[in-house]
Protein backbone atom coordinates (compact mmCIF):
# COMPACT_ATOMS: atom_id res chain seq x y z
CA UNK A 1 0.00 0.00 0.00
CA UNK A 2 1.33 3.20 -1.17
CA UNK A 3 2.31 5.82 1.45
CA UNK A 4 0.24 9.34 1.46
CA UNK A 5 2.60 12.00 2.31
CA UNK A 6 1.48 15.69 3.47
CA UNK A 7 3.29 16.84 0.40
CA UNK A 8 1.82 14.43 -2.36
CA UNK A 9 -1.75 15.81 -0.53
CA UNK A 10 -0.33 19.75 -0.79
CA UNK A 11 0.66 18.55 -4.60
CA UNK A 12 -2.29 17.53 -5.41
CA UNK A 13 -4.51 20.19 -3.31
CA UNK A 14 -2.45 22.86 -5.56
CA UNK A 15 -3.47 21.25 -8.76
CA UNK A 16 -6.64 20.97 -7.97
CA UNK A 17 -8.22 23.20 -5.24
CA UNK A 18 -10.05 20.63 -3.68
CA UNK A 19 -10.40 20.04 -0.29
CA UNK A 20 -7.13 18.85 1.76
CA UNK A 21 -9.62 15.24 2.81
CA UNK A 22 -10.56 15.01 -0.33
CA UNK A 23 -7.37 15.07 -1.79
CA UNK A 24 -6.26 12.42 1.02
CA UNK A 25 -8.95 9.99 0.23
CA UNK A 26 -8.50 10.39 -3.99
CA UNK A 27 -4.66 9.61 -3.74
CA UNK A 28 -5.35 6.54 -1.34
CA UNK A 29 -7.91 5.42 -3.32
CA UNK A 30 -5.27 6.08 -6.40
CA UNK A 31 -2.51 3.79 -4.31
CA UNK A 32 -0.28 7.46 -4.65
CA UNK A 33 -1.03 7.79 -8.17
CA UNK A 34 -1.23 11.69 -9.23
CA UNK A 35 -2.83 11.61 -12.32
CA UNK A 36 -5.49 8.72 -11.40
CA UNK A 37 -6.06 11.00 -8.03
CA UNK A 38 -6.93 14.18 -10.10
CA UNK A 39 -8.88 11.91 -12.41
CA UNK A 40 -11.10 10.91 -9.68
CA UNK A 41 -11.29 14.46 -7.90
CA UNK A 42 -13.04 15.21 -11.35
CA UNK A 43 -15.34 12.87 -11.27
CA UNK A 44 -16.24 13.75 -7.17
CA UNK A 45 -16.69 17.48 -7.47
CA UNK A 46 -16.65 18.28 -11.87
CA UNK A 47 -14.06 19.64 -13.58
CA UNK A 48 -11.72 22.46 -13.05
CA UNK A 49 -13.86 25.24 -14.53
CA UNK A 50 -16.22 24.69 -12.24
CA UNK A 51 -14.40 24.30 -9.02
CA UNK A 52 -12.58 27.28 -9.70
CA UNK A 53 -15.69 29.25 -10.07
CA UNK A 54 -15.70 29.75 -6.42
CA UNK A 55 -12.05 31.53 -5.92
CA UNK A 56 -10.99 34.50 -5.61
CA UNK A 57 -9.48 36.57 -8.39
CA UNK A 58 -7.85 39.45 -6.95
CA UNK A 59 -4.96 39.91 -9.62
CA UNK A 60 -5.20 40.24 -13.63
CA UNK A 61 -4.79 42.95 -15.82
CA UNK A 62 -6.60 46.52 -16.94
CA UNK A 63 -7.19 46.49 -20.99
CA UNK A 64 -7.60 49.87 -23.38
CA UNK A 65 -8.80 50.05 -26.83
CA UNK A 66 -9.46 53.40 -28.85
CA UNK A 67 -10.68 53.84 -31.52
CA UNK A 68 -9.06 55.47 -35.13
CA UNK A 69 -10.40 59.11 -34.28
CA UNK A 70 -9.95 58.80 -30.39
CA UNK A 71 -13.73 59.52 -30.32
CA UNK A 72 -14.67 56.29 -28.20
CA UNK A 73 -13.02 54.15 -25.84
CA UNK A 74 -13.35 51.07 -23.32
CA UNK A 75 -11.32 50.24 -20.45
CA UNK A 76 -11.79 46.58 -18.67
CA UNK A 77 -10.67 44.57 -15.70
CA UNK A 78 -9.95 41.31 -16.47
CA UNK A 79 -8.88 38.87 -13.29
CA UNK A 80 -7.16 36.24 -12.44
CA UNK A 81 -6.19 34.20 -8.86
CA UNK A 82 -2.44 35.10 -9.39
CA UNK A 83 -0.18 37.63 -11.57
CA UNK A 84 1.50 34.58 -13.10
CA UNK A 85 -1.52 33.88 -14.87
CA UNK A 86 -2.31 37.62 -15.32
CA UNK A 87 0.69 37.55 -17.62
CA UNK A 88 -0.46 34.54 -19.85
CA UNK A 89 -0.41 35.75 -23.15
CA UNK A 90 -4.04 34.23 -24.18
CA UNK A 91 -4.95 36.08 -21.29
CA UNK A 92 -3.71 39.17 -22.17
CA UNK A 93 -5.17 38.63 -25.63
CA UNK A 94 -8.68 38.03 -24.30
CA UNK A 95 -8.92 41.14 -21.99
CA UNK A 96 -6.98 43.19 -24.88
CA UNK A 97 -10.06 41.75 -27.31
CA UNK A 98 -13.04 42.08 -24.74
CA UNK A 99 -11.89 45.78 -24.31
CA UNK A 100 -11.94 46.55 -28.67
CA UNK A 101 -15.24 44.32 -28.33
CA UNK A 102 -16.94 46.78 -25.61
CA UNK A 103 -15.84 49.63 -27.07
CA UNK A 104 -17.50 48.93 -30.84
CA UNK A 105 -20.68 46.65 -29.38
CA UNK A 106 -21.47 49.05 -25.87
CA UNK A 107 -23.06 46.45 -23.97
CA UNK A 108 -25.10 47.70 -20.96
CA UNK A 109 -22.91 45.59 -18.29
CA UNK A 110 -20.35 42.26 -17.91
CA UNK A 111 -23.72 40.28 -18.14
CA UNK A 112 -24.24 41.22 -21.82
CA UNK A 113 -20.78 41.17 -22.60
CA UNK A 114 -20.54 37.55 -21.67
CA UNK A 115 -23.52 37.37 -24.23
CA UNK A 116 -21.45 38.96 -27.23
CA UNK A 117 -20.12 37.20 -30.08
CA UNK A 118 -16.00 36.71 -30.05
CA UNK A 119 -14.36 35.54 -33.11
CA UNK A 120 -17.54 33.03 -33.84
CA UNK A 121 -17.69 31.93 -29.96
CA UNK A 122 -19.30 33.31 -27.07
CA UNK A 123 -17.52 35.21 -24.57
CA UNK A 124 -18.78 33.34 -21.71
CA UNK A 125 -17.62 30.27 -23.58
CA UNK A 126 -14.10 31.72 -24.32
CA UNK A 127 -14.02 32.31 -20.60
CA UNK A 128 -14.65 29.42 -19.20
CA UNK A 129 -12.25 27.25 -22.15
CA UNK A 130 -9.73 29.79 -20.80
CA UNK A 131 -10.64 28.74 -17.49
CA UNK A 132 -10.08 25.12 -18.33
CA UNK A 133 -6.97 25.60 -20.03
CA UNK A 134 -4.89 27.58 -17.66
CA UNK A 135 -6.44 25.73 -14.30
CA UNK A 136 -7.63 29.33 -12.20
CA UNK A 137 -10.72 31.35 -12.31
CA UNK A 138 -11.00 34.13 -14.53
CA UNK A 139 -14.01 37.01 -14.35
CA UNK A 140 -14.81 39.85 -16.55
CA UNK A 141 -15.31 42.47 -13.46
CA UNK A 142 -15.73 45.97 -14.52
CA UNK A 143 -15.79 48.14 -18.00
CA UNK A 144 -16.32 51.76 -18.89
CA UNK A 145 -16.92 52.91 -22.55
CA UNK A 146 -15.94 56.37 -22.91
CA UNK A 147 -17.21 58.85 -25.77
CA UNK A 148 -14.94 61.61 -26.34
CA UNK A 149 -15.77 65.84 -26.31
CA UNK A 150 -12.42 65.92 -27.41
CA UNK A 151 -9.75 63.31 -28.02
CA UNK A 152 -8.79 59.96 -25.78
CA UNK A 153 -5.58 59.06 -24.38
CA UNK A 154 -4.85 56.42 -22.40
CA UNK A 155 -1.71 55.24 -20.24
CA UNK A 156 -1.30 51.51 -18.90
CA UNK A 157 1.29 51.20 -15.89
CA UNK A 158 2.76 48.55 -13.42
CA UNK A 159 2.65 45.51 -15.93
CA UNK A 160 -1.31 46.29 -16.95
CA UNK A 161 -1.97 46.59 -13.16
CA UNK A 162 -3.37 50.15 -13.62
CA UNK A 163 -5.41 51.75 -16.50
CA UNK A 164 -6.46 55.23 -17.45
CA UNK A 165 -8.51 56.38 -20.45
CA UNK A 166 -8.94 60.58 -20.06
CA UNK A 167 -10.75 62.72 -22.02
CA UNK A 168 -9.27 65.81 -22.95
CA UNK A 169 -10.16 68.95 -25.11
CA UNK A 170 -7.77 71.63 -26.67
CA UNK A 171 -4.15 71.69 -25.49
CA UNK A 172 -1.60 69.08 -26.76
CA UNK A 173 -0.77 65.34 -26.85
CA UNK A 174 2.11 65.75 -24.06
CA UNK A 175 -0.13 67.88 -21.69
CA UNK A 176 -2.94 64.94 -22.24
CA UNK A 177 -0.68 62.49 -21.70
CA UNK A 178 0.71 63.94 -18.77
CA UNK A 179 -2.73 64.34 -17.21
CA UNK A 180 -2.95 60.47 -18.03
CA UNK A 181 -0.18 59.48 -15.86
CA UNK A 182 -1.17 61.81 -13.43
CA UNK A 183 -4.27 60.28 -12.81
CA UNK A 184 -2.76 56.88 -12.56
CA UNK A 185 -0.02 58.16 -9.88
CA UNK A 186 -2.32 59.94 -7.82
CA UNK A 187 -5.94 58.15 -8.19
CA UNK A 188 -8.61 60.99 -7.92
CA UNK A 189 -11.32 59.77 -7.32
CA UNK A 190 -13.53 62.30 -9.50
CA UNK A 191 -13.06 65.37 -11.52
CA UNK A 192 -14.09 68.30 -8.98
CA UNK A 193 -15.80 68.35 -5.70
CA UNK A 194 -19.05 67.72 -7.67
CA UNK A 195 -18.26 64.39 -8.94
CA UNK A 196 -17.28 63.17 -5.41
CA UNK A 197 -19.84 60.85 -3.42
CA UNK A 198 -21.87 62.35 -0.82
CA UNK A 199 -21.37 59.67 1.82
CA UNK A 200 -17.45 59.72 1.23
CA UNK A 201 -18.15 63.63 2.14
CA UNK A 202 -20.37 63.02 4.85
CA UNK A 203 -17.45 60.16 7.02
CA UNK A 204 -15.01 62.64 6.61
CA UNK A 205 -16.88 65.48 8.19
CA UNK A 206 -18.09 62.66 10.93
CA UNK A 207 -14.48 61.74 11.63
CA UNK A 208 -13.53 65.16 11.71
CA UNK A 209 -16.18 65.99 14.19
CA UNK A 210 -15.13 63.02 16.45
CA UNK A 211 -11.66 64.00 15.99
CA UNK A 212 -12.31 67.19 17.06
CA UNK A 213 -14.36 66.32 20.16
CA UNK A 214 -11.69 63.75 21.33
CA UNK A 215 -9.14 66.71 20.98
CA UNK A 216 -11.41 69.01 23.37
CA UNK A 217 -12.02 71.71 20.93
CA UNK A 218 -14.34 74.03 21.66
CA UNK A 219 -18.31 72.95 20.31
CA UNK A 220 -18.50 76.49 18.34
CA UNK A 221 -15.59 75.69 16.29
CA UNK A 222 -16.09 71.92 15.84
CA UNK A 223 -18.12 72.58 12.83
CA UNK A 224 -15.73 75.43 11.24
CA UNK A 225 -12.99 72.63 11.65
CA UNK A 226 -15.10 69.59 10.49
CA UNK A 227 -15.49 72.02 7.23
CA UNK A 228 -11.95 72.48 7.06
CA UNK A 229 -11.04 69.33 6.52
CA UNK A 230 -13.79 68.60 4.13
CA UNK A 231 -12.28 71.18 1.62
CA UNK A 232 -8.82 69.29 2.67
CA UNK A 233 -10.02 66.06 1.41
CA UNK A 234 -11.28 66.97 -1.58
CA UNK A 235 -8.48 69.06 -2.85
CA UNK A 236 -6.87 65.60 -2.30
CA UNK A 237 -9.16 63.60 -3.78
CA UNK A 238 -10.23 65.87 -7.31
CA UNK A 239 -8.52 66.02 -10.23
CA UNK A 240 -8.33 69.97 -11.13
CA UNK A 241 -8.08 70.14 -7.64
CA UNK A 242 -4.79 67.76 -7.12
CA UNK A 243 -0.58 69.14 -7.30
CA UNK A 244 0.44 67.72 -10.35
CA UNK A 245 2.89 65.22 -9.89
CA UNK A 246 5.65 66.68 -12.32
CA UNK A 247 5.35 70.31 -10.73
CA UNK A 248 3.48 70.58 -7.36
CA UNK A 249 3.87 73.89 -7.46
CA UNK A 250 0.46 74.19 -9.63
CA UNK A 251 -2.30 72.17 -9.73
CA UNK A 252 -3.94 69.99 -12.57
CA UNK A 253 -6.41 72.71 -13.38
CA UNK A 254 -3.99 75.18 -13.39
CA UNK A 255 -1.82 73.19 -15.84
CA UNK A 256 -4.98 72.48 -18.21
CA UNK A 257 -5.53 76.37 -18.21
CA UNK A 258 -2.39 77.51 -19.39
CA UNK A 259 -2.15 74.92 -21.73
CA UNK A 260 -5.65 76.00 -23.19
CA UNK A 261 -6.95 72.70 -22.24
CA UNK A 262 -9.99 70.79 -20.30
CA UNK A 263 -10.90 67.39 -19.09
CA UNK A 264 -14.50 66.04 -19.55
CA UNK A 265 -14.13 62.96 -18.36
CA UNK A 266 -11.66 60.22 -16.85
CA UNK A 267 -11.96 56.45 -16.21
CA UNK A 268 -9.33 55.08 -13.44
CA UNK A 269 -8.84 51.08 -12.86
CA UNK A 270 -6.55 49.63 -10.48
CA UNK A 271 -6.79 45.54 -10.58
CA UNK A 272 -8.27 44.00 -7.52
CA UNK A 273 -9.20 47.47 -5.67
CA UNK A 274 -11.39 46.09 -3.16
CA UNK A 275 -10.88 42.76 -3.74
CA UNK A 276 -9.51 40.62 -0.69
CA UNK A 277 -6.44 38.62 -1.90
CA UNK A 278 -6.38 34.88 -1.85
CA UNK A 279 -4.21 33.37 0.79
CA UNK A 280 -2.72 29.85 0.27
CA UNK A 281 -1.59 29.25 3.88
CA UNK A 282 -1.38 25.54 3.82
CA UNK A 283 0.14 24.86 6.78
CA UNK A 284 -2.93 27.22 8.65
CA UNK A 285 -5.58 25.27 7.19
CA UNK A 286 -4.15 21.83 7.65
CA UNK A 287 -4.01 23.22 11.59
CA UNK A 288 -7.53 24.17 11.11
CA UNK A 289 -9.06 21.25 9.86
CA UNK A 290 -7.25 19.32 12.75
CA UNK A 291 -8.36 21.15 15.28
CA UNK A 292 -12.31 20.94 14.05
CA UNK A 293 -11.69 17.14 13.46
CA UNK A 294 -10.16 16.81 17.41
CA UNK A 295 -13.70 18.99 18.58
Amino acid sequence: MAVITASLVKELREKTDAPMMECKRALTEAEGDMARAEEILRVKLGNKATKAATRITADGVVAIYIDEPAKTGAIIELNSETDFVAKNPEFVEFANNLAKLTAEKKPSDVAALSELDLNGSKVEDIRKALIGKIGENISIRRFQILNAKGKLHNYIHGGAKIGVIVDVVGGSDEVAHDVAMHIAASKPKALDASGVPAELIETERRVAIEKARENKKPEAMIERIAEGSVQKFLKEVTLLSQPFVKDDKKSVGELLKGNGATVSAFALFVVGDGLEKRSNDFAAEVAAQAAAARS
